[in-house]
């Protein structure tokens, strides 16, 4: 993991989030994710507050709302499965805008969106303001496994070296003049998919052995060794604590409620 690698989602800007030690960053999105799921979705002022509590956090990391907006577009699958929970649930119907919605639908189409919304966001958040090195090294020395790390670190890469080799292909296609029109081209790119697996494949082959002569035993060497101060995680946990508390005031409100 010295080798440095960039991803797309990362934007490079000097901000107080910026700066944070991964490990922390990493710990405080955890934190936050967590406080969001256990909160009651009955309490809808709640969400809000998440949201201008991660809008706090964008604003100090100097990242613009259209950048948010566009890497939340990932959970467009996942948001129409939520709109169609009202019209396949069952349970006491209500009528909306003329249509008969299942009330439990709602609340549990509410929850997903509301939920996985505030966590996919403090997930871009967090690849925006670090690096994937970083993230890696973040994970070691939160102790997660060394071989977990590896996988990912190794998908990763790989993840953009395939991609890379696909579009080679697909420019060395077009150059001979061929161009997927229907079914009777799926031959040709069954060819396609079956050379870049062998081409894969082969690359993690050579790739391994390099590895090996070079002193590779199982464990990846670390260059940087990232600590973090008690005022860097006391910043960090800010953004957790602030949930935590909102999540209090959330269940002691639904507990009044319910009981009056």
């Amino acid at each position: 993991m010295g080798a440095g690698h960039s991803h797309k989602l990362y934007r490079h800007a000097r901000s107080p989030v910026h700066a944070l030690p991964p490990h922390c960053k990493i710990a405080a999105v955890l934190c936050f994710v967590l406080t969001v799921v256990t909160t009651p979705r009955e309490a809808v002022w709640a969400f809000g507050l998440y949201a201008l509590l991660l809008a706090a956090v964008a604003v100090a990391a100097r990242t613009p709302a259209g950048f948010l907006l566009r890497r939340l577009l990932i959970e467009v699958p996942f948001v129409g499965f939520a709109l169609l929970m009202p019209f396949v649930a069952r349970g006491e119907r209500v009528h909306v805008l003329g249509l008969s919605l299942s009330e439990a639908g709602l609340w549990g189409a509410w929850n997903i969106l509301a939920k996985g919304t505030l966590g996919v966001a403090a997930s871009v958040l967090l690849a925006s303001t670090t690096e994937l090195r970083a993230l890696l090294l973040g994970l070691e020395r939160l102790r997660v496994p060394p071989l977990l790390v590896q996988i990912a670190s190794f998908m990763i890469r790989y993840g953009d070296v395939i991609t890379d080799e696909m579009r080679r292909m697909r420019i060395a296609r077009e150059s001979r003049g061929f161009t997927a029109r229907g079914v009777r081209h799926w031959g040709v790119l069954a060819k396609s998919a079956g050379a870049l697996f062998i081409r894969s494949y082969e690359r993690g082959e050579r790739v391994h052995l390099a590895m090996v002569s070079r002193g590779y035993t199982g464990a990846m060497p670390v260059i940087d060794d990232v600590t973090a101060t008690r005022a860097q995680w006391a910043r960090a946990a800010a953004l957790p604590l602030a949930a935590l508390g909102v999540c209090g005031a959330a269940w002691a409100a639904t507990g009044t409620a319910l009981i009056a």
